[in-house]
């Protein structure tokens, strides 16, 4: 423990304002799956099923209404105007002020229709306002911070408002005939108080609302992007609404319950993205290209492996998270888990794109696999029902993952001189043999015997290999020093 210390204190400051921003992440999402088993068992599956569709529904409509301010374009102004960096700040904060308040308006003017459109009510669609906006103004203060590596505060506010929501959910829940406007209005409540500070203080620290200078240069900059963030939002979300509207509330609580626990995997990717992206990015810059196939190969199998862990313990992870009511999300977690491993090996390769700004790319493959994604959930959950959902979100990630492959092997035509960074073969090869693996556990859940035994095999193999396995995690860890 002493070492370990010493060598934090020897960090850098960015180094450490890293491992915090980390911190921060797993905070976030890590709570958040930790106190799901309470809320499956205050909630019906009906109940679950509603709060889902509004996250979903929630993930979209904060794209129109925010136009993600809060993403890269704040980022890169910030460092861009670092000598007007506050004045940046709070006229971005003025901005998206204007924007909630204007689709606040519409959205009074309209209710009915849009409280049919979403299956929300007037309470619910207008907390939805306010977290969209109190979300931008936490999502442009800790843009900031992380900018200048203040992280202690940010933890510290991270840190309270996670452990806020479960409570506060929980002590509505328990009180209210109305368990799911209870639900949302508990985090609603939190994020308010927890983040409207943060708006007083960028004002205050900027002392602008307005500046026509830095609001047309937030516009031009994102709204060519909304088509990609929308796409990105409806393929992650449009399975839960579909299955809402063309089955009913109970199936999309359980669906989402199994969304949910598979989406621990993206805590995990996160992590490995953050180590592999620098020096993915440096390795590109300095064309020095052959060894990143070696350690993009490496730390797909980690993710495989993960994943697959995730898929053979599923049973008893939902028994954990759920009562027996939500039994059936067990079907639905292979196919879920193995798109995240689709997630993680895409966003490889398409940092060749963001590397050569090559956007349109990104933008293309995102809206033809949204696109796809709720055509192929129309014709087979009318056909199979809600667990072709699963399914159709796999081969839409699989064809999302292949068209960026393609795309990054034409920008190192034109960039890299043609180079082969990758070999087809081993790619195919550790994707579709998580596949494999994958639906053969999904197999075995039936025969708890059998599948333990399989299980019990790989952890002997493990065993034998752990020599190697530790080399292996080892290198991943040295990324950060070559």
């Amino acid at each position: 423990m002493n070492k370990l210390l010493a060598k934090y204190k020897n960090l850098t400051l960015p180094a450490k304002a890293a491992i915090w921003f980390l911190i921060c992440s797993f905070l976030q999402k890590g709570i958040s799956v930790i106190t799901t088993p309470i809320f499956t068992r205050l909630l019906s599956t009906a109940e679950y099923g509603e709060y889902n569709v509004f996250n979903s529904w929630l993930s979209i409509v904060n794209i129109f209404v925010s136009l993600m301010l809060s993403g890269g374009v704040y980022t890169q102004g910030l460092v861009k105007f670092d000598k007007e960096r506050n004045v940046f700040s709070s006229s971005l904060q003025g901005l998206t002020l204007t924007l909630v308040a204007g689709w606040t308006i519409i959205y009074l003017f309209f209710y009915k229709f849009w409280n049919e459109l979403f299956s929300l009510t007037t309470v619910q669609c207008l907390a939805m306002l306010l977290m969209i906006w109190m979300g931008a103004v936490f999502n442009l203060w800790a843009a900031s911070q992380r900018v200048t590596y203040k992280y202690r505060l940010l933890v510290l506010i991270t840190l309270i408002i996670s452990v806020a929501k479960p409570v506060i959910g929980i002590i509505f829940v328990v009180n209210s005939d109305s368990k799911v406007t209870a639900r949302i209005l508990g985090i609603a409540l939190v994020e308010l108080i927890g983040y409207s500070g943060l708006f007083v203080y960028q004002m205050y620290k900027g002392k602008q609302f307005f500046s026509k200078k830095f609001w047309v240069y937030a516009l031009k900059f994102n709204i060519p992007l909304i088509p990609h963030y929308l796409s990105q939002a409806v393929l992650n979300s449009s399975d839960r609404i579909m299955i809402d509207k063309m089955v009913n509330s109970d199936k999309a609580g359980i669906y989402g319950l199994a969304y949910s626990i598979s989406s621990i995997m993206i805590i995990f990717n996160t992590s490995l993205v953050n180590t592999i992206t620098p020096w993915l990015y440096n390795k590109i810059k300095k064309k020095q290209l052959d060894n990143i196939a070696g350690i993009s190969y490496l730390t797909m199998g980690i993710v495989a492996i993960v994943n697959l862990i995730l898929i053979a313990f599923a049973p008893e992870v939902v028994r954990l998270f759920a009562p027996e009511s939500y039994y059936e999300a067990i079907y639905v977690i292979p196919p879920i888990a193995m798109s995240m491993f689709f997630m993680y090996s895409y966003d490889i390769f398409a940092k060749f794109q963001f590397y050569y700004e090559k956007t349109n790319f990104i933008m293309i493959v995102s809206v033809i696999s949204a696109v796809l994604n709720i055509i192929l959930n129309y014709i087979f959950i009318d056909i199979f029902g809600y667990l072709a959902a699963g399914y159709t979100t796999l081969i839409c990630y699989i064809i999302y993952t292949f068209a960026h492959y393609l795309f990054m092997e034409k920008v190192c035509k034109e960039h890299l001189d043609g180079y082969k960074v990758f070999n087809r073969k081993i790619l195919l090869l550790i994707s579709f043999g998580m596949i494999a693996c994958g639906l053969l556990l999904l197999f075995l859940y039936n025969n708890i015997y059998l599948r333990y035994t399989v299980i019990a095999i790989s952890l002997i193999i493990c065993f034998i290999k752990r020599k190697q396995i530790k080399n292996i995690v080892q290198k991943v860890r040295d990324l950060k020093k070559a």
